[in-house]
């Protein structure tokens, strides 16, 4: 088994929509604004604004280091065709740079851990491949954007 590149984005992201403290922890909704990125061969695409990530924050020792994150969003390639993204993350670091992040401010990739399981689905017929391939990935969180590079799993 090995990891192959795939495709890298970078993901413009919208102030955060506070739900806030549940019983499950502290809840938030990400606008997806927009974004680019191109895949492994070269060709270009653009994130649609449409979409979102979910995020729910757990405490741990009373305080919030743990991201759990359900993002939904749309890749149009330069052809017209798109792919439709589901990606599920984890992100945690500790509580200080949690707090730096919540806050909007930028946090080194070094001091937070941020991993990903993406899904994809399309109509394309050049790309039915993605339906049957696993794929991980890794993320990076900027003030206004998340930068992510995503793999399959050969």
């Amino acid at each position: 088994m090995h990891f192959e590149p795939f495709l890298s984005l970078k993901v413009t992201v919208g102030p955060a929509v506070e739900v806030g403290a549940t019983p499950c922890g502290l809840r938030r909704v990400i606008p997806i604004l927009g974004g680019e990125g191109s895949l492994a061969s070269g060709e270009a695409f653009k994130v649609l604004p449409v979409g979102a990530d979910f995020q729910l924050l757990v405490q741990e020792n009373g305080a919030y280091t743990t991201a759990q994150l359900d993002a939904r969003y749309v890749l149009e390639l330069t052809s017209g065709e798109r792919i439709y993204v589901h990606n599920t993350a984890l992100r945690h670091a500790d509580a200080a740079a949690t707090q730096a992040l919540l806050r909007g401010e930028p946090v080194t990739a070094d001091k937070v851990y941020f991993r990903c399981q993406p899904r994809f689905e399309t109509a394309t017929p050049r790309l039915q491949w993605l339906h049957t391939r696993q794929f991980v990935g890794q993320g990076v969180r900027l003030p206004d954007r998340v930068e992510l590079d995503f793999f399959v799993v050969v």
